[in-house]
C-alpha cells in the first residue's frame, strides 16, 4: 500500500513539473503600408505604398508641391514659414486622391507637430470654379494637437471632431508627435468617425438635420458643401508638419 501511495505522489509531481503550454502567439501586424492578408481578402486598398505619392496631386492641379515629402515612410509636409505669408506652406497645398469613392471604409494613421493643425476631407469635389479649397466642399475629419493649438479652444475644432459640426462623443487623441489611427466609415449616408479604436461622431448625412447643421456652421458660405455622396479622399495642408501612413480604403 505505501508503494501504490509513493507511485501516486511521484506521479502527481511529474505532471505537475510539466510546463504549461504556452498560448500561441498572435500574428504580427503587416508592415507599414502593406496588406494583410486578410485584408487583400477584404478587399483593402492601399492609397500610399511608403514610397512615393503616387495616387495623390495639389488641389486643382496634376502634380504635388515639394513641401510633401515621403519621410519614414510616411507621408510628410515639411511645412516651413511661407514667405508670402500665406496660412499654407510654401509649395504645399492640400493633397488629393487621384481616384473618387461612394461608400468606403478609411484608416490612416496620423500624428501632428506641437501645436500643429492639420485635417482629413472626404467627398471632395474638385470642382475649381465653384470651390478655390477641397474644404470648401468636403467634410473633415480634425487633425489637431489638443494641448496647445487655438482651435482646441473652440467647440468642434478639437481632434477626432467633425470639425466645425460635431464635437466627438470623448476624447481620446494621443499627445503631439504620437501616432493616432483614424477610420471613416460613410455607407448611405451614415457617417462614422473612430479614432484609436473609440467610435466618436456618428451622424447621417443628407437629411434635413444634416443640411440645417450645414446653415448653422461657417460652411453656410459654399453652396454644396457636404452634399457630394462621391468624391476625393484629401489631406490637408495647414501650415503645420504633420506625417500620415497606413493609409487604406475598402470599398462597402
Amino acid at each position: 500500500m505505501r508503494l501504490i501511495t509513493l507511485s501516486a505522489a511521484l506521479l502527481l509531481t511529474l505532471f505537475a513539473c510539466k510546463e504549461t503550454p504556452k498560448p500561441a502567439a498572435a500574428p504580427a501586424p503587416p508592415a507599414d503600408n502593406t496588406l494583410s492578408d486578410a485584408e487583400k481578402a477584404e478587399g483593402w486598398q492601399l492609397l500610399f505604398d511608403g514610397k512615393s505619392l503616387a495616387g495623390w496631386h495639389n488641389y486643382g492641379k496634376n502634380t504635388v508641391g515639394k513641401s510633401w515629402l515621403v519621410q519614414d515612410n510616411a507621408i510628410y509636409l515639411d511645412a516651413q514659414p511661407n514667405p508670402s505669408g500665406h496660412w499654407q506652406a510654401a509649395d504645399g497645398g492640400d493633397i488629393l486622391t487621384d481616384a473618387e469613392y461612394e461608400n468606403y471604409s478609411l484608416s490612416l494613421d496620423w500624428k501632428i507637430d506641437s501645436c500643429g493643425n492639420s485635417g482629413i476631407f472626404f467627398n471632395v469635389s474638385e470642382d475649381t470654379a465653384r470651390f478655390d479649397y477641397g474644404w470648401m466642399s468636403g467634410p473633415e475629419m480634425q487633425v489637431l494637437d489638443n494641448t496647445c493649438h487655438p482651435d482646441s479652444k473652440i467647440i468642434k475644432h478639437r481632434a477626432g471632431d467633425l470639425y466645425d459640426l460635431i464635437s466627438c462623443a470623448t476624447e481620446t487623441v494621443k499627445p503631439a508627435g504620437q501616432w493616432n489611427n483614424a477610420r471613416i466609415i460613410i455607407n448611405n449616408g451614415h457617417l462614422e468617425q473612430w479614432l484609436n479604436g473609440t467610435k466618436v461622431v456618428d451622424t447621417q448625412m443628407f437629411t434635413p438635420e444634416w443640411n440645417a447643421m450645414i446653415a448653422a456652421s461657417k460652411f453656410k458660405e459654399w453652396p454644396g458643401f457636404g452634399q457630394f455622396k462621391k468624391g476625393r479622399i484629401a489631406l490637408q495642408d495647414h501650415g503645420n508638419r504633420v506625417w500620415f501612413k497606413n493609409v487604406k480604403i475598402k470599398g462597402l
